[in-house]
């Protein structure tokens, strides 16, 4: 304990340098914690679930379609009947796939997330609910309408009533029997890139469409749980014998497909998309760390040297070098526990201040916080940092020449040679490292102006926007979706303000989009049959004026173009040079699906420019156009009889007013037309753009504030050495001025010594 004692009293003597030592330290480590528990909660904590390691997803990969990757593609609702039917290595799968709903009868009417899911979900996952039950196989495929809540939609939209329980809701106005509310915290799906929580979950009850039409339709995913003993690899191989059976089934229109069956641990599939952000991040905060450490051992040093002389009398009594190593790296662990402490509480502000911050496709973002891993994390690291800072000044410090420092006395003069460039060199390593990040932040900062300055093919000035979805219990004939429809455009044109009016299946920039093949006349057929994909979008009214899109040639679609004229559509300029390279699309023609499918041609009436459906930076797709109430008798033999076209999508306001004015207006026209219908997404344009940018706008902005930092910590080392140098020198100094120097001429020697540290740093950090 007196080592101790004698420690932190020498530490308070000068309290300039232990707080500015520990404030250091604590920046550093704060900054390390926070990161460190968003990489604990993300990548390194098992997923919330009974033995997760066992939990797998299953997925096809399609060959002989040119998706953009060729990579996982989800599965189709045969595929999950066949692939739950005939493999034998899950102890229980599932397929599911996200969709909306309208729900009411409990508050006001709004539009929620949700999840179909088969039973086999619940089983592979391995959770109960805490009241009540989940949905049984029997009642999935009986079509039962029953749901189960989320802990937070009990809460929010039943305020914990435990009668919630066999309590009727309304699920787009059809009727839904609560049978369960899953505890706090459970969320799935935790696949990438979904930015809402399901509020409830539904049983899947596939429709008659979903496993005849959409046997070409990827749109689910499945989950299992492998049957001990089993391994990813024999799981895979008897999903493979499925996926050969399901492929030898396919009508004669998909013979040009061809898929093989995957499975990846859930775990992996979850945080793929996190991986790289977070891997950054960690980067960034790794090099902060190392220039708090360097300032660190910069100033245990300066301190070192300062007190060589009460150094050289102890070791003159007595004392013993080996007590004086253990006094200095005592004295170097109280300031980076002192450090790691006040960086904990730093890094539990920054973790309830910034956890808004970070981007709404970070999985698992609820389990991030400061549990005893972290603190563990954070206390290690301040152990180890103490240790590593203080081994070298201490070393220099009982290092000492014992007869020349007594014979020094009094006078100063400047240190060592060799401790002198022990200090320039940890400076200029600081300097080197703060220029990596300076410049990773520099060409993130470039890239994400180039991303801002392209065109995005639309005007997303003075555009105000809103989702909405038709209940099919009240719209159950297109003849009712046409007539909602067609007064939601008559009464939003009239509203003051409005220059033009439209609406899309996909609103751009939203990342919403679907594939389907399509075959252009005239062109060459794909090598090796792949199939020739485009994204379909149904638009009614003035859609291309409202969103701003450009004409290149030809027009745009008008009400003329109804179900009983010819079939038109527009396409963009991607879908116009891939079908026919160097010529006028207008009055070619196309058809949807393979070339064994004889479906109705569509002839080309105009074409646009290619519009960004998702991030700026993402490469253009070929679209094509339809007036909704064409897209039915485009697809023929596709359409169900049950399609209803129209029924949901994103209304476009063009408005010589601010947008944002115009949302109440908005909402009274559709609630005077239904009481019922909510809107949701009410955003301008603009806002959408932004959500889209979201995620390379935060790992600029986490980048560049961590290269600050490094900056601001270099220059704080080079002020440090050189103020030092400066006092150690100032019997030379005054010679200097005494024999004539000029106080310019002192001040640019002290400026430049410190320059050829900064430059010196920068070349090394440049190369």
């Amino acid at each position: 304990m007196l080592p101790l004692k004698f420690a932190v009293r020498q530490l308070l003597k000068t309290p300039g340098f232990t707080i500015t030592a520990t404030l250091t330290l604590a920046l550093g480590i704060g900054a390390t914690t926070a990161i460190f528990s968003i990489v604990e909660g993300v990548l390194l904590r098992p997923l919330p679930f009974p033995d997760p390691q066992r939990l797998v997803v299953l997925s096809d990969v399609l060959r002989g379609a040119n998706f953009s990757g060729n990579g996982d593609a989800g599965v189709t609702a045969p595929d999950i009947v066949n692939y739950v039917r005939d493999t034998h290595s899950f102890q229980s799968l599932g397929g599911f796939g996200q969709t909306g709903y309208e729900l009411s009868g409990a508050g006001e009417p709004a539009p929620i997330n949700a999840t179909r899911m088969t039973a086999g979900v619940f089983d592979a996952l391995g959770v109960q609910p805490p009241m009540g039950r989940v949905f049984t196989r029997q009642e999935d495929e009986q079509h039962q309408q029953v749901a189960v809540l989320s802990y937070s939609t009990w809460q929010n939209r039943f305020h914990g009533d435990p009668q919630a329980l066999n309590r009727k809701i309304l699920l787009d106005r059809n009727p839904y029997i609560v049978i369960g509310v899953m505890p706090r915290g459970f969320e799935f799906p935790l696949v990438p890139g979904q930015l809402n929580q399901s509020e409830l979950w539904t049983p899947m009850s596939f429709t008659a469409q979903e496993l005849g039409s959409g046997a070409a339709s990827w749109n689910f995913n499945m989950v299992g749980r492998l049957k001990p003993g089993i391994s990813q690899s024999q799981a895979q191989s008897d999903a493979e014998v499925v996926a050969q059976a399901t492929m030898r089934s396919y009508p004669s229109w998909m013979s040009g497909l061809h898929i093989r069956a995957v499975v990846h641990p859930l775990k992996d599939v979850t945080v793929a998309q996190a991986r790289p952000l977070i891997r950054a991040l960690f980067f960034a905060v790794a090099v902060v760390l190392l220039i708090a450490c360097a300032n660190l051992a910069g100033l245990l040093l300066v301190r070192a040297i300062r007190g060589r002389r009460e150094i050289a009398i102890r070791l003159a009594v007595g004392a013993r070098p080996p007590a004086l190593l253990l006094q200095a790296m005592l004295e170097s662990l109280i300031l980076s526990v002192t450090g790691g402490v006040i960086g904990l509480a730093l890094a539990a502000v920054a973790l309830r201040v910034g956890i808004n911050l970070l981007p709404e496709t970070l999985p698992r973002v609820n389990e991030i916080g400061l549990d005893w891993q972290v603190v563990g994390f954070a206390l290690l690291l301040a152990i180890v940092t103490g240790v590593v800072c203080g081994i070298v000044p201490a070393f220099a410090a009982i290092h000492t020449s014992l007869n020349q420092t007594l014979r020094e006395g009094g006078r100063t003069g400047t240190a060592g040679g060799g401790h002198g460039r022990l200090r320039s060199a940890l400076v200029i390593s600081e300097i080197a490292i703060a220029m990596v990040l300076l410049t990773a932040s520099g060409l993130l900062l470039r890239s994400f102006e180039k991303m801002r300055a392209v065109n995005l093919g639309f005007r997303p000035d003075h555009v105000l926007t809103a989702g909405y979805g038709l209940p099919q219990k009240q719209y159950a004939t297109q003849t009712a979706i046409d007539e909602f429809n067609n007064e939601l455009l008559r009464r939003v044109r009239r509203l003051p303000g409005v220059l033009s009016v439209g609406i899309t299946s996909f609103l751009p920039a939203s990342g919403g989009n679907s594939n389907t093949a399509y075959v252009a006349e005239g062109a060459a057929p794909s090598k090796g049959g792949a199939l020739t994909l485009g994204t379909p979008f149904n638009v009614i009214g003035d859609y291309f004026t409202a969103i701003g899109t450009p004409l290149l040639r030809g027009r745009f679609l008008t009400d003329a173009d109804n179900a009983k004229s010819q079939l038109v559509a527009v396409v963009n300029r991607r879908f116009a040079e891939d079908a026919w390279p160097g010529q006028d699309p207008v009055g070619k023609r196309f058809h949807i699906g393979t070339r064994e499918m004889h479906l109705p041609w569509i002839t080309v009436v105009g074409e646009v420019a290619d519009v960004k459906q998702g991030s700026p930076d993402e490469p253009d797709k070929e679209q094509f156009y339809q007036n909704v109430v064409q897209f039915e008798p485009s697809i023929g033999s596709l359409a169900s009889p049950g399609d209803l076209n129209g029924s949901y999508g994103s209304i476009v306001v063009r408005t010589a007013l601010p947008p944002q004015t115009m949302s109440n207006a908005l909402r009274r026209v559709v609630r005077d037309m239904d009481p019922r219908l909510p809107l949701s997404h009410i955003d301008t344009m603009e806002t959408v753009i932004s959500a889209s940018e979201a995620p390379r706008r935060f790992n600029t902005a986490m980048i560049s504030a961590f290269a600050a930092v490094a900056i601001v910590l270099s220059i704080l080392g080079i002020y440090s050495v050189i103020a030092f140098s400066v006092a150690q020198r100032g019997q030379e100094i005054a010679i200097r001025m005494a024999l004539g120097s000029q106080r310019s001429g002192i001040l640019g020697m002290i400026v430049a010594s410190g320059a050829r540290l900064a430059a010196a740093g920068c070349a090394i950090g440049l190369a």
